[in-house]
């Protein structure tokens, strides 16, 4: 059964989509089988893998108006599936409100197709909504990109008490996968101290790969493709298949233990 693991930050401009699009297209390369679902209306990880147009998105699945089979669609990466998002998913924060078990929808979405990949990535909003919410319940664990800058810390609190309420409310076995910091320029003091400080107060959490900033990186979402599809030689795409290799290595020394 898939591992579920949602890509979430209410701030927006961390490296969210870039970690959920390339970590999905890494463990693809891997020889996982992989979805992404597209979790955000703004549809950036469904533009960044080519996807254009479809005729079912993430509003269909959360509205149970459409069955995760028919949401699906093959992307240009080896083993990585996506269901893609439209702008129609800023409605379902609306529709679903009078909804009962309104949080369980995608949850729920999900039991059909568990069995067919080894990993789901959700590329979560950059809100603490309704969506994310449906998102944080259906996850086993949740992966939290903390940009190397100033105010890198700034929210953490409030996204780490959204994760607590959900894991008290919604889903008590959710776990957080890590925490992965991003946008990092070895040259700057600043992005050395938000690594030390980070890794000071949350030792146990941090994944041990950081991703640099990195010009190919910011480029492939502009033609479609992931960073280990349009370069797979730059630092962006040997990082997130380090990433990769991390969370294949802790999920599978927890399946042994």
């Amino acid at each position: 059964m898939a591992k579920v693991i949602g890509v979430a930050n209410q701030k927006g401009g961390v490296g969210k989509t870039t970690t959920a699009v390339n970590l999905a297209a890494a463990l693809g390369v891997l020889e996982k089988k992989i979805l992404l679902i597209d979790a955000d209306p703004q549809a950036n990880a469904t533009s960044g893998l080519g996807i254009d147009e479809a005729n079912f998105s993430t509003y269909n699945l959360l509205e149970h108006s459409a069955d995760a089979g028919k949401c699906i669609q093959k992307t240009a990466s080896p083993n990585l599936d996506i269901i893609p998002s439209h702008i129609d998913l800023v409605a379902a924060e609306i529709e679903l409100v009078d909804r009962e078990n309104r949080e369980y929808m995608l949850k729920e979405a999900l039991k059909s197709i568990r069995e067919d990949y080894d990993y789901i990535i959700i590329d979560c909003a950059p809100s603490l909504g309704l969506i994310t919410i449906n998102a944080l319940t259906a996850a086993d664990s949740v992966i939290i990109p903390i940009q190397c800058e100033y105010f890198a810390l700034e929210g953490l609190g409030k996204l780490l008490n959204t994760i607590k309420n959900v894991q008290k409310i919604h889903n008590k076995e959710l776990d957080i996968e890590g925490l992965l910091l991003t946008m990092y320029d070895s040259r700057l003091r600043l992005s050395n101290q938000v690594v030390e400080e980070v890794n000071s107060h949350f030792p146990e959490m941090v994944f041990e790969t950081i991703i640099s900033r990195n010009v190919r990186l910011s480029e492939a979402p502009s033609f479609g493709e992931s960073i280990l599809n349009y370069d797979a030689e730059s630092k962006g795409a040997i990082q997130y298949l380090q990433l990769a290799e991390e969370v294949l290595l802790k999920n599978d020394s927890l399946v042994k233990n």
